[in-house]
């Protein structure tokens, strides 16, 4: 079987600026890929050319071992993305901005999902508040609402812990944990170190535009991950 998500040789410039420089890697059904690195370092444009929003300079993305159109609606049907926009209507209640997402996808049984999808993230209680009276925490999970609401096979997560309190973190680190469900393929970019170790199967980390380091998660020395992603950047 082909891997569900493969990268081969991708590659994006912008002018002179190599941002992804020859990223290959394929994930499995059920894998959850997290990769770290500096700022500057390319992760949220690999992540923009997975989800098809940019095109690569070079190279190719593969879904199921098919090369996929981005704009192929089969290709947006398997994939759910969480990115620095939220894409929420802040004058909408949750429910209406889920209930609006869903009418896109054409989703049966959409008032029973928007329910469940709500008391997933925590959010149950709060689903007829509008938008625009939620915390970043409230948003960023009703986001990610929003982005399981079809049930993709593939989730692409760009740095969902960014201005989260520690509660509203450790609230997100449940929801994203119950994703390794075996059935859901997950990519997480992040610049929290310890909860991107906490949650992956696999760690890659990226530095100008390529990975230095791709390997199981349990490869990394125990106790010691931090200063081995300092040496792996070197120092």
């Amino acid at each position: 079987m082909p891997p569900l998500l493969e990268a081969r040789e991708l590659t994006r410039s912008f002018g002179p600026i190599r941002a992804v420089a020859g990223v290959s890697f394929g994930l499995d059904e059920g894998d959850l890929l997290t990769i770290l690195g500096p700022n500057g370092a390319g992760k949220s444009t690999l992540l923009a050319m997975l989800s098809g929003v940019l095109r690569p300079s070079s190279g190719e993305v593969r879904l199921r071992g098919s090369s996929r159109d981005p704009g192929d609606t089969a290709w947006r049907a398997e994939i759910g993305v969480l990115s620095h926009r939220t894409f929420l209507y802040p004058p909408l209640t949750a429910r209406e901005n889920l209930t609006f997402f869903g009418r896109l996808y054409d989703l049966p049984d959409l008032p029973d999902r928007v329910d469940a999808r709500l008391r997933e993230v925590g959010l149950g209680d709060d689903g007829d508040r509008r938008v625009r009276g939620y915390s970043r925490g409230m948003r960023q999970r009703l986001s990610l609402a929003r982005t399981l609401l079809h049930d993709p096979s593939l989730v692409l997560l760009d740095e969902p812990f960014t201005g989260l309190d520690v509660y509203a973190s450790a609230l997100l680190r449940e929801v994203l944990t119950s994703l390794k469900n075996g059935r859901r393929t997950v990519v997480l970019v992040t610049h929290n170190l310890a909860e991107g170790m906490a949650l992956a199967d696999r760690i890659a980390i990226q530095h100008r535009g390529r990975f230095v380091f791709d390997g199981p998660r349990d490869h990394l020395p125990e106790g010691e991950e931090e200063g081995f992603y300092r040496e792996v950047l070197g120092g």
